[in-house]
């Protein structure tokens, strides 16, 4: 079984956010990268299923020579080998022309992949590589179980949860609680030094995105305290003030 396991490199969630010229670049100055929270499960459960399978883990990002680092980390939770397709990752369909391009080349029965990254929150990649591949793609899914040549999976929808079967290959874009994150023990980490970690340069793509500006969310308004007894004055405010009701 020859699992690809696709990873983001994304801001950490404590991080302080800030743009630079005219709010076009984003400011990396000071900021901590880590894998995308929700590629992290995806990388878990494919070792889970490589280790229950006898199968292969390939971990792949789009990104350039910085993005090195957590591709090692992602060896040392227990990848395999790596690919890095050395580019910006410009927007959602420019990274979904590389995994596609390197998904076809390497045949994988199933690739995995987070439901979304926690920076632009796009969750349209995994949709894009299963159409460019012609594979069939599923997500946010919560539980996977392989059972010979297919797939069991389930994911919430509104009202219940939904329960899917398909053939491999596929794409999945995973979240919790379909597996626990994995920290690499110190075997790992010596390991993932000396494992294949392949660069390969970007397959032509037309930019279908042209980024305008950022533009942070506004700061929070003043918060006005209600006494719990004086209901008529809170009914007040949500009224004329915020206007909800």
């Amino acid at each position: 079984m020859k699992i690809l396991v696709c990873i983001t490199y994304v801001p950490d969630t404590t991080s302080k956010i800030a743009f630079t010229e005219g709010d076009t670049k984003f400011d990396k100055s000071g900021v901590q990268f880590i894998i995308g929270p929700y590629d992290d499960y995806a990388l878990a459960r494919a070792v889970e299923l490589k280790e229950a399978h006898s199968g292969t883990v390939t971990v792949l990002n789009v990104g350039e020579a910085e993005t090195e680092p957590i591709i090692r980390k992602a060896l040392a939770v227990g990848a395999d080998d790596a690919i890095r397709v050395n580019a910006e990752p410009i927007d959602s369909f420019f990274v979904a022309k590389q995994i596609a391009s390197v998904a076809k080349e390497g045949s994988y029965d199933m690739i995995l992949m987070g439901r979304e990254s926690i920076d632009f929150n796009g969750g349209m990649v995994h949709g894009m590589v299963g159409e460019l591949l012609g594979l069939p793609s599923v997500s946010p899914v919560m539980t996977l179980e392989i059972e010979g040549n297919k797939a069991k999976m389930s994911r919430e929808i509104e009202g219940g949860k939904e329960y899917l079967e398909v053939d491999m290959p596929f794409v999945a874009g995973c979240q919790e609680p379909i597996a626990e994150w994995k920290i690499p023990n110190m075997r790992g980490i010596m390991s993932a030094r000396t494992k294949p970690l392949q660069v390969v340069e970007p397959v032509d793509s037309d930019k279908a995105t042209v980024l305008d500006k950022y533009e942070l969310p506004p700061s929070k308004g003043e918060i006005k305290m209600i006494d719990a007894e004086n209901m008529e004055e809170l009914v007040k405010l949500l009224k004329n003030d915020a206007k909800v009701l």
